[in-house]
């Protein structure tokens, strides 16, 4: 009997075949199943095993021949080039503003076949229907769109993260070429199935900073069948003049008697709470305690002392009064306010009276601000996290984080919204407010740790 291979609802279904690679017996069917991601692995198999077979995975949406005028960047080239000869698999990993999109585009034309682009927001998803659109001069109803009440499959289609969860299995056959943008997030429990429920052969994943808190980065060369082929880093680019230069500042502010003592107390409680239940300190022990602190009343405690204590120190009021003073040196200049909360970015918003950006604002709203502040109407706007990734912001010289995580991911974004060459080979400045004899100071130095300074 011939092996054939068919694609069932994000599966393979191997037929004829007592073993193949990445294959369980279905005993429903009494036949070997895989994840579809091992469709290329298992045709691998196939022909090196000299095994006669037919494959019916692919059913693949017609593409007609696009091009387009698009000129790379020489990292950018050479970027797609490795790309390419890593069998057209593995990850990208460029600073925001490097052009990453543009390198999408050109695989995309590479490959010259069905091509999937996944995004984590509807922003990103109009972005790139825009991009696509213009590079390969195409109508807005030639390239599909699926997420935010859209639902049109065309050869290039554009996909949110959270649609291809739900749409993969139906049509994660359709496709030759998938890129993930911001695939930082594909690890992500439940968004790890798009990729392997889909049968795509050719995978990109793009991204300004691969590593994950959780760690689970790790499974992205399983997910994309390579890992990372190529990487440059923000200072590299900005030393040869295609991002702004830039300058790192970090401003220590000392908290208040009344909210030292209170810190102090809050943390003296996490840490007697930690050695209660016998937990070292640190990310793994950090884990554990939320783990337990639906059953532990010492761990529950524990835990929300330390965010207590946490919360004075990135909240406190002398960054306030520090910020008075940024603003007050950098008065001719554009600036974006980073905070870690939406209370601190309201308080900051009143205190001043700078537009505000959060996760709350209307998306008419938020446009009209970007504008206002795109055209000097404003100098300053403050967001909470939420122009962190996924949203074009027109460029800004300086920069202020008020509060944030030890995320270098996030640290990196943030940068990154300041980077765009500016007139005068003018650099950007990255000021960070942070509580000294506090753990925030580990935190600034923790997220910092994939960026250059100097």
């Amino acid at each position: 009997m011939r092996v054939s291979l068919h694609y069932d609802k994000g599966t393979i279904i191997v037929d004829g075949l007592a073993y193949a690679p990445y294959t369980v017996l279905d005993p429903k069917i009494n036949k070997y199943r895989a994840l579809a991601m091992h469709h290329s692995s298992i045709v691998e198999y196939l022909k090196a095993s000299n095994i006669e077979y037919e494959d019916h995975v692919l059913d693949l949406i017609p593409l007609k021949r696009i091009s387009s005028r698009l000129r790379l960047r020489d990292y950018q080239s050479k970027a797609l080039r490795q790309w390419i000869d890593a069998g057209m698999r593995g990850c990208i990993v460029l600073p925001t503003g490097s052009g990453k999109t543009v390198i999408g585009i050109k695989a995309i034309e590479s490959v010259n076949l069905a091509s999937l682009v996944v995004v984590p927001t509807l922003d990103l998803m109009d972005q790139w229907v825009s991009s696509l659109t213009s590079a390969f001069s195409l109508s807005n109803d030639e390239i599909g769109m699926i997420g935010g009440g859209n639902d049109r499959l065309k050869a290039i289609t554009v996909i949110t993260y959270d649609s291809a969860y739900i749409r993969a299995p139906a049509i994660g056959n359709r496709f030759a070429l998938v890129v993930f943008d911001e695939v930082h997030h594909l690890p992500a429990p439940g968004y790890r199935s798009i990729a392997e429920l889909v049968a795509a052969p050719y995978r990109l994943g793009l991204t300004a900073t691969i590593e994950r808190e959780d760690g689970l980065h790790k499974d992205i060369p399983l997910l994309l069948g390579a890992g990372v082929v190529f990487s440059i880093d923000a200072r590299e680019l900005a030393d040869r003049s295609y991002l702004a230069g830039f300058t790192i500042e970090r401003r220590y502010v000392r908290l208040s008697d009344d909210e030292m003592d209170e810190y102090k107390k809050s943390y003296e409680l996490y840490m007697q709470g930690l050695n209660t239940l016998g937990i070292m300190p640190g990310i793994n022990g950090f884990k554990r305690l939320i783990m337990i602190s639906n059953k532990s009343k010492v761990a529950r405690e524990a835990l929300l002392a330390r965010n207590k204590a946490l919360s004075i120190a990135l909240n406190s009021s002398s960054k306030i009064e520090e910020l008075r003073e940024v603003l007050a040196e950098h008065n001719d200049a554009k600036m974006i306010i980073f905070t870690q909360h939406n209370d601190l970015a309201y308080r900051i918003a009143r205190e001043f009276l700078i537009p505000l950006i959060t996760h709350n604002t209307s998306k008419a709203e938020r446009a009209d601000i970007l504008k206002g502040f795109k055209e000097g109407m404003y100098r300053a706007i403050v967001t909470s996290k939420v122009l962190d990734e996924g949203i074009d912001v027109p460029d800004a010289e300086v920069g202020v984080i008020v509060s944030g995580t030890g995320s270098s991911r996030e640290f990196v974004q943030r940068l990154g919204r300041l980077l765009r060459p500016k007139k005068g080979n003018k650099s950007a400045i990255l000021i960070e407010i942070v509580s000294s004899e506090t753990r925030e100071m580990l935190m600034s130095s923790k997220r910092k740790r994939s960026v250059r300074t100097k």
